[in-house]
């Protein structure tokens, strides 16, 4: 069995630049060290609380697997058996006869896409003990009796952290392609990443926050969000962005995009090969974008009426101000989807009808079944987090960028650790990374409204459970017709509780299931050809969403050109094209505006 280092190219270190590079780590660790003394003298010592029960859900399920020691002990000799089975398989292979492996990692697990962990005798001993390991842990914990629901879900979420935290991917004498290039370096790698470590600690004013793509290499208006356009109406809350056209005609209706301000709004306008946002303009819409504002202490009193108020309908005046037009076309993203769902109801009760038709990106209306996203959502979480944010007036972003990671902790997390620190490479420039880690505030106020109205007491699906302005809203009121394209692979906002909510709109319904995740699902261009998409064709929502996808075809290509075929229908006039410079509004500066140019970390600000 060839050695893991065979063929690898040793070359010397220049001793200057290793001089170098070790002054600068120790240079940035005394630094740092010195930091956190100085912070925690200012904070005093105290014992951590479990703010978040963790402690608590473990201790119970301790509790309940410890009164059934037969079902425990049956656990333990399952895993000793297939250790037995690893033990006679690697023997097997070492005496050079081919044996079937034991535990297998998942076709799209890329921890593991190294040719030496299949082929290599001790790297595949070592991966195949963990993936036993690791089934054996979760099968023994997922399923507790007794156990309380909302136990039962942090027990799973955080055991799956603790299992992907102690990957053998992630140490650098257990990782074939680190090994290899700590041999070739002579550990400068480790030495690097290091720096790199220390480097993140410091940016993140002494919390580490993991470095995804190289921030300097994009800029908003040069290279990302690129489509021409102009910012034609502005209110505290955000910024109206109209783009321009490049077709000689356009739809009647304007449409307007309600992104989410969880996020920016140029994950739609990313490139011009797979920006959503230039596809319609192209595709003769007059488009119109809401830019959220990134709110600090001064939008701390902002309410979930507030976006209503000073978001939507404030741009439906200046869309109608602009263009002329009393009813326009809408589209909302995840959040901004729920605003708009809300808005609807809203007008619906005034009977005023300014959106003819209205599309839904991965939208929840119902949170009865929330997915991972419920883990967090309890008395005791909410509580806690209220008190920070009602201290400083909003919800810090990386915190919630730091919940959506962990979701997805293997891609998100676990694989910039080992290129950085491991590897002691700099992240790739890549703009979807730029975009996530470009983290959006809450408002105190309006965060701990949706968090308790919508998914701890799910009133939004009760009719008058949440009032804006004075107004109940009833989501059974909304008539016109309606798009909802989800995402079979959403672990934000699963596809069967956004098919759920659909059930509740009073008018047609369109219900679209697309390929992938809750962002690569949506921004699906035509012209990528991938992941396809589902739809039933008796255009029937009654019953379950299993009993929808039962009767559902898949369809290949992009939904794009499902929903322009469907908007389309209900938009057949068109009139001359409508360039935002000659419209009733001053146009204060280009697209994609300065509100989406504010970054939170400092060191970055636009």
């Amino acid at each position: 069995m060839a050695a893991p280092t065979d063929n690898v190219q040793l070359d010397m270190p220049d001793p200057q630049e290793v001089a170098k590079t070790y002054a600068e780590v120790a240079r940035r660790a005394s630094h740092l060290i010195s930091e956190h003394v100085q912070r925690q003298l200012k904070k005093g010592v105290s014992t951590p609380a479990d703010e978040l029960g963790i402690a608590q859900a473990f201790m119970d399920m301790m509790a309940k697997l410890l009164s059934n020691p037969y079902k425990l002990a049956q656990s333990q000799m399952n895993l000793v058996w297939d250790y037995f089975s690893l033990w006679q398989h690697s023997m097997m292979r070492f005496a050079g006869m081919n044996s079937a492996p034991v535990a297998s990692p998942e076709r799209s697990d890329k921890r593991f896409k190294d040719e030496e962990w299949q082929e290599h005798f001790m790297f595949d001993f070592v991966k195949q003990s963990y993936l036993i390991a690791a089934r054996h842990i979760h099968d023994t914990v997922c399923c507790v009796e007794g156990l309380d629901d909302q136990s039962q879900k942090k027990v799973n979420f955080y055991t799956r952290q603790y299992i992907d935290a102690l990957s053998p991917s992630n140490f650098a004498m257990t990782n074939p392609e680190v090994f290899r290039e700590t041999v070739k370096s002579h550990g400068q790698n480790l030495i690097k990443g290091l720096n790199n470590l220390l480097r993140d600690v410091e940016d993140g004013s002494g919390q580490l926050r993991v470095k995804m793509t190289d921030t300097t290499a994009f800029e908003l208006g040069k290279n990302v969000a690129t489509t021409p356009g102009k910012v034609v109406f502005q209110t505290e809350m955000m910024q109206l962005i109209q783009y321009t056209p490049s077709t000689d005609k356009v739809l009647k209706r304007p449409l307007l995009i309600v992104p989410p301000w969880i996020n920016k709004f140029y994950i739609l306008d990313l490139r011009e090969k797979n920006s959503y946002i230039k596809w319609c303009v192209d595709q003769g819409h007059t488009v119109f974008v809401i830019s959220w504002v990134n709110p600090d202490e001064r939008q701390s009193e902002k309410t979930f009426e507030s976006y209503v108020k000073e978001g939507v309908l404030a741009a439906l005046d200046a869309i109608e101000t602009q263009t002329g037009e009393k009813e326009i076309n809408a589209c909302g993203y995840c959040l901004g989807g729920t605003l708009l769902a809300t808005t609807l109801a809203y007008l619906a009760a005034k009977k005023q009808k300014r959106i003819a038709s209205a599309t839904f990106f991965t939208t929840m209306t119902d949170f009865s079944e929330p997915g991972e996203l419920g883990v967090f959502i309890d008395e005791q979480q909410i509580s806690s987090l209220e008190k920070k944010m009602f201290e400083r007036g909003y919800l810090e972003g990386a915190e919630m960028a730091g919940t959506f990671n962990m979701m997805r902790a293997n891609d998100l997390i676990w694989s910039f650790v080992v290129n950085n620190y491991l590897m002691g490479k700099d992240p790739f420039p890549f703009d979807l990374l730029y975009w996530n880690s470009d983290s959006t505030r809450m408002p105190a106020k309006m965060h701990s409204f949706y968090l308790r109205s919508m998914y701890m007491e799910n009133r939004l699906v009760q009719p008058g459970g949440v009032v804006i302005d004075g107004v109940p809203i009833d989501l059974t009121k909304i008539k016109v017709p309606s798009y909802f394209i989800s995402a079979i692979e959403d672990h934000i906002a699963p596809w069967k509780s956004t098919y759920t909510g659909s059930l509740n709109f009073g008018g047609p319904v369109r219900f679209v299931l697309g390929g992938s995740g809750h962002i690569a699902g949506i921004v699906n261009p035509p012209v990528a050809n991938k992941y396809g998409f589902w739809v039933n064709p008796a255009a029937k929502r009654a019953g379950t969403a299993d009993e929808w996808f039962a009767g559902a075809q898949q369809q290949s290509g992009s939904w794009w050109t499902d929903w322009q075929a469907w908007v389309a229908a209900h938009d057949a006039d068109q009139v001359d094209a409508r360039d935002p410079v000659k419209g009733k509004l001053k146009v204060t500066e280009d697209a994609p505006g300065s509100f989406v140019k504010i970054r939170i970390d400092a060191k970055q600000v636009a």
